[in-house]
């Protein structure tokens, strides 16, 4: 089959082509003009041109496709326009989610998020606990949960559509990088003094695109599928990187209001009077206030899903940003 993957240039899309293309699919890329092409570069697939914003250009990318992958989102925690989140990530999906319908592809894999999935008495989420748009914080979080609840009810109007929540993926390709990604590149460049008290869920970014292709290929229409793996506090996330590195991990805890007031403090100085990205953005503060825990049992029963050692992906998440220059 030939699949269209939207997003190929970023972190999942980088590694979800190679999977595509290793499993034996024929590929096409959507890229914007301006983007940068390091993720894609020297692959054997097609580039097509377009625009999240740009229905005509979504739909001649879509011609002769079978399936498409919507992977492209507006992944950040800060943004001088707001408004810019919401247009690719809602618009923009909406957008792409018609043309794929007008040229009658047969099945659509939307990358969604977590950050969609709630939680109960601080039980592990799964997919069948939903959260609400006022416990979110921050824009990215708001604009993915509207875009899921977009294309679910296109999907509940005919659309042959399945959704993927990863969870926090880490590994090669991420070439921006990505708010995790930066975590590890801080952590490398001695720039994590403390921890705060929080939990995510880590999975290899290779799983997740193999992930991908198992919901395309066994996933129900109208399903969502949580890609994830392990439940870790941020502190075993850095012991693991310690063991990994050699690199010391922070001895000091800081509390989430005194970690909140360093976010304030730089999301001003950076954020309003420099205007660049804050370093401690307070949209990832806020969310560092729950234990984002999973159970990702949903996926490995219903598509067989297999994920590997969190630990060989930080390896490789580690290898990856030190041999392209990340670190020193």
């Amino acid at each position: 089959m030939k699949a269209l993957v939207t997003g190929a240039t970023g972190f999942i899309g980088g590694n979800l082509v190679r999977e595509l293309l290793k499993q034996g699919y024929r590929v096409r890329a959507l890229v914007r003009r301006e983007s940068n092409r390091r993720n894609v570069e020297g692959l054997a697939l097609e580039v097509a041109i377009g625009d999240l914003r740009d229905r005509a250009s979504l739909e001649a990318a879509l011609e002769g496709c079978d399936v498409l992958f919507h992977v492209a989102a507006a992944y950040t925690f800060w943004s001088p326009e707001p408004a810019s989140i919401y247009e690719t990530n809602v618009k923009g999906t909406e957008n792409i989610l018609l043309a794929a319908r007008n040229k009658g592809i047969k099945k659509i894999i939307y990358t969604s998020t977590e950050s969609t999935i709630g939680t109960v008495n601080g039980c592990p989420g799964n997919e069948a606990v939903p959260t609400s748009l006022d416990r979110l914080p921050g824009h990215y979080k708001r604009s993915k949960y509207l875009a899921e609840k977009l294309a679910m009810q296109m999907c509940q109007e005919g659309l042959p559509l399945v959704v993927v929540n990863p969870t926090m993926p880490i590994g090669p390709w991420d070439v921006k990088p990505t708010p995790t990604g930066r975590v590890i590149v801080d952590f490398l460049s001695g720039r994590m003094p403390a921890c705060v008290n929080t939990g995510l869920n880590v999975v290899a970014v290779e799983d997740v695109a193999r992930g991908h292709i198992l919901a395309l290929e066994k996933g129900q229409t109208g399903e969502r599928y949580i890609l994830g793996n392990r439940n870790l506090t941020l502190r075993e996330i850095f012991a693991i990187l310690e063991r990994t590195t050699g690199v010391r991990a922070p001895r000091f805890d800081i509390p989430l209001w005194l970690a909140s007031g360093a976010a304030y403090i730089d999301g001003f100085v950076s954020g309003k009077v420099l205007r660049r990205p804050p370093r401690v953005p307070l949209e990832a503060v806020r969310a560092a206030c729950k234990f984002r825990h999973f159970d990702c049992s949903k996926a490995v029963r219903e598509l067989g899903f297999s994920p590997t050692p969190v630990e060989e992906a930080f390896d490789r998440a580690v290898r990856w940003f030190r041999q392209n220059g990340y670190v020193s």
